[in-house]
């Protein structure tokens, strides 16, 4: 199959790429579509077989569920049951971070296939901020399911050529905007009940809407414990150990140091401003900044995948050692990808 990439500038009048788009996915194919975190692989998300070929095409375990992006925050009753109790919190949400990087987990509607949601009474709801996920949901009638357009268990791609590089020759069209202005994932937010009868949310996955944002909105509670976590299967996407990982190990390491590197071993680093004592060791063949000498978490968070798929990509590189990073604001998101790509992957 040969992969086309359309060129759209989301300033510009984009209708008729979003519909051409919308064709292919109401045929039941797939197509990968920007957002502002990460590009994502769309299926109909009414369409279970069209699903079924997003897990097969990326390699993904059928327990993991998909997030459903919606054209707008309406949308989100046509495949949801908010309950009576949330709707004043979820309403609050969506307000304040809609269109944008934030998923809410809620009842599930029967419409939805199970393969969408692996089976589980939740659904995963979304409104980008990017208009081309928002204008290809628009055009096809129905939420498009989409994970990130990659392989299962690989770095997320923030650019059409990382697509083709991860899926070029398994699906027909991508969608090419350039670069992706967050860099990360959504956060993940399940709207509940907390110990007291209030609404609340728990985080399952942290993103670009921060904790500290979130509590500016309502109180977030501890996620409940599950038994035998790594071994269960996910509640919400984006939930399993090993994720977002390079095909070279990789090492997180305190940037003041030490590290004893090993002999005949090649290494390279991720650093946080590249000015730590960590980086000033002479044991790295490459070392790439992902906020050079400023050490903006925004601008980390934005280069966080494309500096992890570079360093993969180094010839001259056999292990990559990253630094820890602050676990405030952004940096708790960052923090959890780069946890989950220093996973053993066979533990």
């Amino acid at each position: 199959m040969e992969t086309r990439v359309l060129e759209i500038d989301p300033l510009e009048d984009c209708r008729a790429a979003y519909k051409e788009a919308a064709a292919l996915l109401a045929e039941g194919k797939l197509v990968a579509i920007p957002t502002e975190t990460v590009y994502g692989l769309g299926a109909d998300a009414f369409n279970a077989d069209a699903v079924a070929e997003v897990f097969a095409v990326k390699e993904r375990p059928h327990f993991d569920p998909l997030i459903c992006h919606l054209p707008n925050a309406r949308a989100v009753h046509e495949i949801a049951e908010v309950p009576e109790e949330l709707r004043g919190l979820v309403d609050k949400l969506a307000a304040e971070f809609w269109p944008g990087p934030m998923t809410l987990v809620l009842p599930r509607k029967a419409c939805v296939p199970d393969i969408v949601t692996s089976g589980l009474p939740t659904v995963a709801c979304r409104v980008t901020s990017h208009e081309a996920m928002r204008g290809v949901a628009k055009a096809l009638g129905h939420p498009v399911a989409a994970p990130s357009a990659n392989r299962f268990g690989h770095i997320s791609p923030t650019s059409a050529a990382a697509v083709l590089k991860e899926l070029g020759g398994s699906i027909p069209l991508v969608l090419d905007s350039g670069a992706c202005s967050e860099g990360l994932e959504s956060t993940i937010l399940a709207p509940c009940m907390d110990d007291k009868g209030n609404p609340a949310v728990r985080i399952l996955r942290e993103g670009p809407v921060t904790r500290e944002k979130i509590r500016e909105i309502c109180r977030v509670v501890k996620p409940s414990k599950r038994k035998d976590a790594e071994e269960t299967a996910p509640n919400a996407p984006g939930q399993l150990k090993s994720h977002y990982a390079p095909a070279k190990p990789l090492l997180l390491c305190n940037p003041r140091g030490p590290f004893q590197p090993q002999e005949g071993v090649s290494y390279g680093l991720i650093s946080y401003k590249g000015e730590s004592k960590l980086a000033e060791m002479d044991c790295w063949t490459q070392v790439m900044p992902l906020s050079p000498g400023s050490g903006r978490l925004a601008e980390a968070a934005v280069r966080l995948f494309a500096v992890m798929r570079a360093m993969d990509e180094c010839e001259d590189v056999d292990v990559i050692v990253a630094e820890e990073l602050p676990t405030v604001g952004l940096g708790a998101a960052m923090m959890d990808r780069l946890t989950r790509a220093s996973a053993d992957r066979n533990s």
